[in-house]
């Protein structure tokens, strides 16, 4: 992995509910932070010594650019990420990376619909900020247990483009696809971020009502439960085209491990099949895709997550 690594200070810090914090960071020189858009994420270095690097969507307005605001969860599983982000206190210093994005804005559609499920919220937020500045057509519909498991209610109970959906309210605000997101539009674009099942249920049920994977849009914030379907299946053998270099994957392995084993500087990033950073063409061989990431018309392009796919011919030659 080569981060180009940012230098940040928590300015501010609060727990936005029980279980969720949001910070703040500023630059230490007191100057612009590099410019984002909105649905995008940085990588963040929570332990240097241990190597820990988590991402974290940015869910501040984009055109803000003194500060960078992140929202966290305290997950009951975490492995150290979420627990050492909640241990940041104001003064810290936090090293970041450069923002990217692969959960952006659509330029083509004239509405947008935002369903977030929980801490799903937050490039939501982002997109909902961006899409207010342009005075585009959108809404939010923003899902939580309940309001105390809610970040930011201050700043979005009221806005007229925003629906508020608690598992604890009454039945007649709960979210439901046939009335908050409707009928097919090919000029609405959806958007879906939030927890697995939650996510899994409301794109299935946008599909079968007719809406296209193309209108949909989305990001998981964890990699799919069964992980170890990543890795299933027979050998086969990555070529380089670069540096001729050939490597066996075998079964319970991916591609990027062997290649960091071998020490190829393949790109990457979460390791966990979320991220996307890890993609490259494929220029030969035929591609078993077992990501979330790429969109359609990405596969059919020849883009290829060397974390989470495998191969369905014997060989298969990607540009690195």
């Amino acid at each position: 992995m080569s981060n180009e690594w940012l230098e940040t200070i928590v300015v501010t810090r609060r727990d936005a509910t029980a279980r969720i914090v949001v910070l703040e960071l500023v630059s230490p020189d007191d100057v612009e932070l590099p410019e984002f858009a909105a649905g995008a994420h940085v990588d963040v270095l929570v332990d240097g010594a241990a190597g820990l690097v988590r991402q974290y969507s940015l869910c501040g307005p984009p055109h803000d650019r003194a500060r960078y605001r992140l929202a966290v969860l305290a997950e009951t599983a975490s492995r150290g990420g979420s627990l050492g982000m909640h241990r940041l206190r104001e003064g810290d210093r936090l090293r970041i990376s450069l923002p990217r994005n692969r959960f952006s804005v659509s330029d083509e559609a004239r509405r947008h619909l935002l369903v977030a499920g929980g801490i799903g919220v937050t490039p939501l937020l982002a997109m909902a900020h961006a899409l207010e500045a342009r005075g585009a057509e959108y809404e939010l519909h923003y899902c939580a247990r309940s309001r105390t498991d809610s970040a930011f209610i201050d700043e979005l109970e009221h806005n007229p483009h925003v629906r508020l959906h608690f598992d604890d309210g009454p039945d007649d605000q709960r979210f439901s696809v046939a009335t908050d997101i409707g009928r097919p539009d090919p000029e609405t674009a959806i958007y879906v971020c939030g927890p697995g099942g939650f996510m899994d249920f409301v794109i299935s049920c946008a599909r079968q009502a007719g809406w296209t994977a193309e209108t949909i849009h989305m990001e998981r914030f964890a990699p799919v439960e069964d992980a170890a379907a990543h890795t299933a299946g027979g050998a086969f053998t990555v070529r380089l085209a670069k540096s001729g270099g050939e490597y066996e994957i075998k079964e319970g392995e991916n591609v990027l491990d062997v290649l960091l084993a071998g020490g190829v500087d393949a790109p990457y990033s979460c390791q966990q099949g979320i991220c996307g950073e890890c993609t490259v063409r494929v220029l030969a061989g035929e591609p078993d895709h077992r990501d979330d990431v790429l969109t359609d018309h990405e596969r059919a392009d020849g883009m290829f997550t060397t974390c989470s796919s495998r191969a369905h011919s014997p060989i298969l030659e990607l540009d690195l």
